[in-house]
């Protein structure tokens, strides 16, 4: 079995593996835009949300092949590790097939019924949501194959193939444009490179994890199932929060509009997600802390986690919300920035909200508490969808954000302060003071330095990455000095001075 990375190390790669890629993407929304044009744009949208919404059937099993394959390697168990992959690519084949089968089968009536799109465009609309259903059969299959060396911490591997593929995608997409491209060409596009990445995963995994096929036993498919249950609806809800804004907007307002909302709401979705990849991490660390009894090891880590990300997570949202206008002015275009600042600044907010769960939702289900998660996160979907649905008949666009900023604010609350004590076995005040006061409190001094740059910031390329860069700075000064850990901070200095001492020597 392939050498482990360690944790830092693994957070580090598991980010690498997606920042490359989101900036790619970040920069080609607007050659994909002008080439594709606003309604089509919308409609590429509006298929990649259907095809997320189409994979409600996924029982969350992934979670369940993180949570065991962590575990029973940890305990040295290779065959249970074995059985847990090969069951859970056998429920993903499965699963591809299913909902592959639905979307093409409803592909007209959502085309021509449901959504609002012009006649004009829903043969193409069509077209593409038949394509996708093989997309979605790829997809499934890949997704699962993805997520198997972070569950072995070797992100290393995952990260790099990861971000080839991620960088291939914007590329590519750009080049077929520019070649006469459409719609229906950028779903083959789509589908091509999930044949490729997941074969190429597979025959990867086998090699170089040695990983074999392995008859799963009655004991491994009754605990991934029974885990899985209450996972699917943590699942739920993030398939709901990425897809059903876009899908209400599409039904209530138009693909047009829905352009308008998307574009500001992927660039927030890019830039946060990738410190998610920081988070992330802590599953399958906590699922073997927990399996081998290292309880105080794991609180420890669980605190640092999240008071690092609470004040990184805290400071991209406040760059992106107090820049919004000039972000969206320099990116996009005056167009853009008159309606998309507002949902740029609310939907950085409610990430930020919602960013102080992951940590404690991550390492509940690795010591086995996703009930907990999963009954909050269906809670937060069904009270989001409700929200969404009434921000947007009333107000458009703008109120489905603020109904994002509601959703994540009282739902995120109400399960930080249940699940610590009962299913987190560490104390909330402990993990306010350790993990969300100071860090939000240092947060501050940015803020202002954001403020009073965002006007300026607005004049160009050049004045934007200066306002963003010192921004930063202001950010880095207060995090070394109030956020970072003494200890942590004593190993940084002794790192780099043994680094100094080497390069002197040299």
């Amino acid at each position: 079995m392939a050498k482990p990375v360690g944790l830092m190390r693994g957070a580090a790669f598991n980010l690498l593996g997606a920042a490359v890629p989101a900036v790619l993407a970040v920069l080609t929304v607007p050659i994909t835009v002008r080439y594709l044009g606003q309604e089509d744009y919308g409609l590429l949208m509006l298929v990649t949300s259907i095809m997320g919404y189409f994979a409600l059937i996924d029982i969350n099993v992934t979670a369940a092949s993180t949570k065991f394959v962590a575990q029973h390697h940890a305990q040295g168990a290779q065959r249970r590790v074995h059985q847990t992959v090969t069951f859970g690519l056998l429920i993903y084949l499965g699963i591809g097939l299913v909902g592959g089968a639905a979307l093409w089968a409803f592909a007209q009536p959502l085309a021509t019924g449901v959504f609002k799109i012009s006649p004009a465009r829903q043969a193409d609309a069509i077209r593409a949501l038949q394509w996708a259903a093989l997309g979605f059969l790829m997809g499934q299959v890949q997704v699962y194959l993805q997520s198997l060396p972070g569950a072995l911490s070797r992100y290393d591997l995952a990260g790099s193939v990861e971000a080839g593929f991620g960088i291939l995608l914007p590329l590519l997409t750009v080049g077929l444009l520019m070649l006469g491209g459409g719609l229906v060409e950028l779903i083959w596009l789509r589908i091509a490179l999930s044949v490729i990445q997941g074969l190429g995963v597979l025959l990867w995994l086998m090699r170089r994890m040695q990983l074999r096929w392995a008859r799963p036993d009655g004991d491994t498919r009754r605990s991934m199932l029974s885990f899985s249950a209450f996972a699917f609806l943590s699942r739920f809800a993030a398939l709901t929060y990425a897809h059903g804004d876009k899908l209400i907007i599409g039904a209530v307002v138009g693909a047009g509009s829905l352009t308008l909302f998307a574009v500001p709401t992927t660039l927030v979705n890019r830039v946060m997600a990738l410190l998610f990849r920081l988070a992330a991490v802590m599953f399958p660390h906590a699922s073997q802390l927990a399996a081998q009894n290292r309880m105080g090891e794991l609180q420890t880590a669980y605190f640092s986690a999240s008071r690092y990300l609470c004040f990184l997570n805290g400071a991209l949202a406040l760059l992106l919300a107090l820049l919004a206008p000039a972000i969206l002015t320099v990116w996009m275009g005056p167009g853009f920035a008159t309606t998309g600042a507002t949902i740029l600044s609310l939907m950085a907010i409610a990430q930020w909200l919602d960013s102080l769960t992951h940590v404690p939702s991550l390492v509940n289900d690795g010591l086995g508490h996703p009930r907990v998660s999963g009954l909050f996160a269906v809670t937060r979907a069904l009270l989001g969808l409700g929200l969404i649905a009434l921000g947007v008949s009333h107000a458009g666009i703008v109120g489905a954000a603020w109904a994002h900023v509601a959703a994540s604010l009282l739902l995120g609350g109400a399960f930080i302060g249940f699940a610590h004590g009962r299913s987190l076995p560490f104390a909330l005040g402990a993990w306010l003071r350790k993990a969300a006061l100071v860090p939000t409190l240092a947060l501050l001094p940015g803020a202002v330095a954001g403020w009073a740059l965002r006007g300026w910031a607005g004049q160009g390329w050049l004045p934007l990455i200066a306002a963003s860069a010192a921004v930063a700075l202001v950010h880095a000064a207060t995090g070394w000095a109030f956020v970072v850990e003494p200890g942590h901070r004593a190993a940084v200095v002794g790192r780099l001075r043994r680094l100094a001492g080497m390069s002197s020597n040299a």
